[in-house]
């Protein structure tokens, strides 16, 4: 697997990107304002995760994604890893990250790489969201915020 920055002019690949986040708008907001990666496999793209500096010496992972057929192959933690090789490369202090109380896969992710709990972010996804989430079978409401130190 090769994992490597979009290049100028290279379209994102927004259908990995709406699974992690189902809101286009927010989408495209995060891909201007950052910087985008894929993971490719056989030139095909099975990854994808954007990086968005927020303030001095800390960057937030904004939006990670796996195609659905290759979930639970370590790809994901492959991800995750190399946005924290990055980001240290980059002198950058702290990474952080935000996901839905329902995402419980996600939640367990991070901490396996490192992450800890630092907030919550009470109903979040009902205030910038039209439509409910439902995860899990569990309604999405609040943002659960992890942060690892580099």
């Amino acid at each position: 697997m090769i994992i490597r920055k979009l290049k100028n002019g290279e379209e994102p690949p927004m259908e990995l990107l709406l699974l992690a986040d189902p809101s286009r708008e927010i989408v495209n907001e995060y891909i201007r304002r950052g910087e985008c990666y894929i993971a490719e496999i056989e030139e095909n793209v099975v990854g994808v995760f954007v990086l968005l500096p927020t303030r001095p010496g800390t960057i937030e992972l904004v939006n990670i994604a796996v195609a659905e057929r290759l979930h639970g192959r370590g790809i994901g933690k492959r991800l995750v890893n190399e946005a924290m090789t990055y980001s240290k490369r980059k002198v950058y202090k702290t990474i952080e990250v935000g996901t839905g109380n329902a995402g419980i896969g996600q939640l367990a992710l991070y901490q396996k790489c490192g992450f800890r709990i630092t907030g919550v972010d009470l109903d979040f996804f009902t205030k910038h969201y039209p439509e409910d989430i439902y995860e899990n079978g569990i309604w999405c409401r609040d943002m659960i915020r992890l942060s690892h130190d580099l």
